[in-house]
């Protein structure tokens, strides 16, 4: 098998879209990047099973496990650094927010002005909200509450449908003089929204979220009481604070579009992708797909997922990862967190066989396995993480990180390019 025949497998697309995506793309560096990605996969996963004590040919179902187990490991040692943080304890989240974004730097980004918001919900009083907390009307709501926690609940208290078709629809009215610089906002939710969210958060593996128009990372006050809740929670912040600051500068540079704004701006936040195939009117040229959101949370074999394509989402969990790994190397925990074992593995994984003989997709991404560990119970595995970064790995091994980031950023509204 050789080396397109070889990754089409791990990515579970067709070989001729990485042998012409190699054809076209070689010729800009002279280099044969796919055999150098397929022996430095080698090299990593080698290295990773020397470590947890197994070799080239254990079972799949042998390295699974390793996997979910070091990755059980290293989220008890998390937990106990982080100063065993109960999600119930909006303080102790407060903590553990505060060091996220000094690990981030603390960016900032353009946002929605804090009275724009406030119109918003004069304008469209949330009325579930309201009667929540058994206030007359939306002027006692904005007295009595923070005005970015009301924001926060809407979708987990008035609806998605209500937000899409009601709500958001003020948007169409924005304009740039409508946003400000500043810091993004971490917030842990009181406990009083924690009640109000438990329907919606049933069965979801979800209790932080974000909001990019308002610079805002939130996590609701709702323990999942499993197993890697700690190390997903703060990957998850971490990367929020890579994410925020990628839409906020494509948000400043739609500034300089005025007539465009508003509608540049809702397709960014609805994360709209290509919807149909376009011809390259080019043949010399590769064509590829931005895809800027999780396509397979509605259809794992949408075909977009199969085309070649880059995926700003990958890049941010790569550039939170990196966060993790200084936060481990940072010392500050007596060496009590270790998380280099994940270091550089985001696009790593293999086939391995199974105890009958099967081929089985091994993923190496830390999502991927403390994603599997949260929800073990369900038997749910993940490779989506693994398999979006390795369509970046192609990609940024060709152009290099900064030229991929730049191609997302200057063709994220269309959808695709050409190069």
């Amino acid at each position: 098998m050789n080396s397109y025949e070889k990754i089409a497998k791990i990515l579970r697309t067709d070989k001729d879209n990485i042998r012409i995506l190699e054809e076209k793309l070689s010729v800009l560096t002279g280099a044969d990047v796919l055999e150098k990605i397929l022996e430095e996969n080698e090299v990593m996963m080698k290295n990773r099973l020397d470590k947890l004590g197994l070799a080239r040919e254990s079972s799949a179902k042998d390295i699974y496990n390793a996997l979910i187990s070091k990755i059980e490991e290293d989220d008890q040692n998390l937990y106990f650094a982080l100063g065993k943080p109960q999600v119930t304890n909006p303080e102790d989240w407060k903590r553990v927010l505060k060091i996220a974004g000094e690990l981030a730097g603390n960016p900032k980004g353009f946002f929605i002005k804090k009275e724009k918001i406030v119109d918003f919900l004069r304008n469209q009083p949330p009325q579930k909200v309201i009667s929540a907390f058994n206030y007359k009307d939306v002027e006692e709501l904005i007295e009595k509450e923070d005005i970015f926690e009301i924001f926060c609940s809407l979708r987990f208290i008035e609806g998605g449908d209500w937000l899409n078709t009601v709500f958001f629809e003020q948007y169409k009215n924005l304009k740039p003089e409508d946003f400000e610089e500043r810091e993004i906002k971490t917030i842990a939710l009181g406990e009083k929204w924690g009640k109000l969210a438990r329907e919606f958060i049933r069965k979801k593996y979800h209790n932080i979220s974000h909001l990019k128009e308002l610079g805002v990372i939130y996590i609701l006050p709702l323990p999942l009481e499993i197993k890697g809740e700690t190390l997903r929670n703060f990957s998850l912040i971490l990367h929020y604070f890579n994410e925020i600051p990628f839409y906020s500068s494509l948000i400043k540079k739609f500034m300089s579009g005025e007539n465009n704004f508003a509608r540049n701006l809702i397709s960014l936040l609805r994360g709209d992708v290509a919807d149909s195939r376009v011809l390259s009117s080019n043949r010399n040229r590769a064509q590829c797909l931005v895809v800027q959101r999780y396509l397979t949370k509605d259809d794992e074999n949408d075909w977009r997922l199969f085309e070649p394509h880059i995926n700003p989402e990958a890049l941010h969990w790569e550039r939170a990862e990196r966060m993790l790994e200084n936060f481990s190397d940072s010392g500050k925990f007596g060496g009590a967190v270790d998380l280099s074992f994940w270091r550089d593995l985001n696009w790593v994984g293999d086939y391995f066989k199974t105890e009958t003989g099967i081929d089985v997709l091994v993923s190496f991404n830390l999502v991927d396995t403390v994603m599997s560990l949260v929800q073990k119970k369900e038997m749910v595995k993940y490779l989506y993480h693994q398999q979006e970064a390795l369509w970046n790995k192609i990609f940024s091994e060709y152009l290099g990180e900064e030229k991929m980031e730049e191609l997302m950023k200057e063709n994220i509204l269309r959808g695709w390019f050409e190069i």
